[in-house]
């Protein structure tokens, strides 16, 4: 099926970068949204000026508001919608896929209320025959759109269609490594975000680049002991959708999930500092979600457990740090 028309579902920022990504390397995309008012205004300005503004589409990218149609011209369907959207995209879907189809998630987060990672829900809302594949990896939606380098990881269980997916992708900009560790590449995308709102809380407090460090290099382990306890490999949390996106989200302000936090360690409300961003900080809501898991597994995961505090149980920020440096003395791992 390489060639054909590829389904794009989520019209915002990380969705429209994608569609352009995939234009670039010569395919068709078609960008679906659910605002169907913001569909005609792409489809109008050939630019999403609310998340991309400055970037135009290439002639490839064709906006559309009709779901079905989507569907019917795509076999493959790459969900690119917030978290806490996603399993009502797939209920919308599932009465229009069929066997051919295959779907592609690029969100990164757990689902709210339940923890689950997506290719859980998608095994729910879905049928079991339909091919899942999962996109992650070090990327800010701005640098793709406009074809600064880049690389992601694709993971599928169906290895032939993991292959197809990365020619799919591939171009002269954009680099696309496969694996077959779907719970890991998941994993590594959705906590990355609970870890950047940490070491945006430290800078938001002042507390230097050594800091930051510590705190990127404490949440590697943290996310590999909890990856692997759910299934994920340890070498895929020491690849682009483990330490390289950790790396990315903690440092750069790009990151949303950085700059909430960073507001957070300044002494604003959560509240406001989500509004300030005014776009879904994923990270907010996966901290419950890594608090819940954490729980239920028996883990000790002391810097997720204090942004969680931090986020939901009101704890200042200072006293969550506290609580980190008086901590018993360890050696050093996982």
């Amino acid at each position: 099926m390489a060639g054909d028309a590829i389904g794009v579902l989520g019209a915002g920022s990380w969705g429209t970068a994608l569609a352009i990504q995939l234009a670039r390397a010569g395919r068709r995309a078609l960008l679906w949204g659910h605002h169907s008012g913001h569909i005609a205004a792409l489809a109008r300005d050939r630019v999403n000026q609310r998340y991309l503004a400055g970037v135009s589409f290439p002639a490839d990218v064709q906006p559309e508001s009709d779901l079905e149609k989507v569907v019917q011209a795509c076999a493959t369907l790459l969900v690119v919608v917030p978290s806490n959207a996603f399993r009502d995209t797939l209920k919308r879907l599932a009465a229009l896929v069929g066997p051919h189809h295959r779907i592609v998630s690029a969100t990164k987060g757990f689902e709210h209320g339940t923890g689950r990672l997506l290719h859980e829900v998608c095994a729910d809302a879905l049928p079991s025959r339909t091919s899942f594949a999962a996109l992650s990896g070090p990327t800010f939606a701005k640098e793709v759109a406009i074809g600064l380098p880049t690389a992601v990881t694709i993971a599928s269980r169906d290895t032939a269609f993991c292959a197809e997916l990365a020619a799919e992708f591939h171009s002269d900009n954009f680099r696309v490594y496969t694996s077959d560790d779907i719970i890991g590449v998941e994993l590594g995308g959705a906590v990355k975000n609970v870890y950047a709102i940490a070491a945006g809380i430290s800078d938001g407090l002042g507390f230097g680049a050594n800091a930051r460090v510590a705190v990127v290099t404490r949440s590697l382990a943290e996310m590999v002991r909890l990856g692997e306890a759910l299934g994920g490999r340890r070498d895929t949390f020491l690849g682009l959708a483990g330490i390289g996106d950790l790396m990315l989200t903690c440092t750069d302000d790009q990151s949303r999930n950085r700059r909430f936090g960073l507001a957070v360690g300044k002494g604003v409300s959560t509240d406001e500092a989500i509004r300030q961003i005014g776009q879904v900080v994923e990270g907010f809501a996966s901290a419950r979600e890594v608090k819940r898991r954490g729980v239920a597994l028996g883990l000790e995961l002391p810097i997720a457990d204090q942004v969680y505090s931090v986020l939901y149980e009101n704890l200042p920020p200072r006293v969550a740090v506290r609580h980190l440096l008086e901590r018993e003395q360890k050696a050093e791992g996982i």
